[in-house]
């Protein structure tokens, strides 16, 4: 069971990948106040949960009855985590927000820091997707815990197990995402700004590979 554990927990980790998507969490929250980035991880992590859980015990079944392959939703996912790279990198949702913030400070005096001058209306809400769709939840999560599952259906501690080492990972993943903001706003708003573009450009190249991945995987 130990064994099992430490494995699950590993693969988890690695494709959830809490330390790749705390930084792009940081930067697409950056300037909201801390609390709406809490409640933003902890949106998306329940979330996330919810939806791991859902496919760990029903989701071959659901796939099959909606005529759903996994390559397609990887496919999909890819899409639309592209059109989000493309906002990072011509920085439109600091643009958006930045024009917000110059119309609520005009008609209101009372903002004075940072985090009190952009009001948190004005912040997407990015808790369902990206951050639990596909980062927390993606392909390859869903398809891990769908193995998992399957190959330990006949063992009911074991499927305890593992899905004790999924939540582990996601608890993990909380607290890294709290450190992850708190760096960002440390480092000041150019700083922010130009790791803004460079992740931008890194989840585009992520976005791609899923597309090829899932075309590949479709059609080879």
């Amino acid at each position: 069971m130990y064994e099992l554990f430490i494995s699950s927990f590993v693969t988890f980790f690695v494709v959830i990948d809490p330390l790749g998507i705390a930084p792009i969490f940081a930067v697409m929250t950056d300037g909201a106040s801390a609390k709406f980035k809490r409640r933003m991880i902890i949106k998306a992590t329940v979330t996330g949960t919810i939806i791991l859980l859902m496919f760990a015990f029903v989701g071959n079944g659901l796939l099959s009855a909606l005529g759903i392959s996994l390559m397609a939703f990887k496919t999909a996912g890819g899409v639309l985590l592209f059109l989000i790279a493309l906002d990072m990198v011509f920085e439109k949702r600091t643009e958006r927000r930045e024009k917000k913030s110059e119309e609520f400070t005009h008609e209101s005096a009372l903002a004075d820091s940072k985090e009190s001058a952009i009001p948190d209306e004005e912040f997407d809400d990015i808790s369902v997707f990206p951050m639990a769709i596909p980062f927390m939840a993606g392909p390859g999560s869903i398809a891990y815990i769908m193995l998992l599952m399957s190959n330990h259906a006949e063992v009911v501690q074991e499927k305890g197990v593992v899905i004790g080492a999924m939540l582990a990972v996601l608890v993990l993943t909380v607290f890294i995402l709290m450190a992850a903001t708190k760096i960002i706003d440390m480092l000041g708003q150019t700083v922010a700004n130009a790791i803004t573009r460079i992740l931008g450009v890194l989840l585009a190249a992520l976005a791609t590979q899923y597309m090829f991945d899932g075309i590949k995987g479709a059609f080879f």
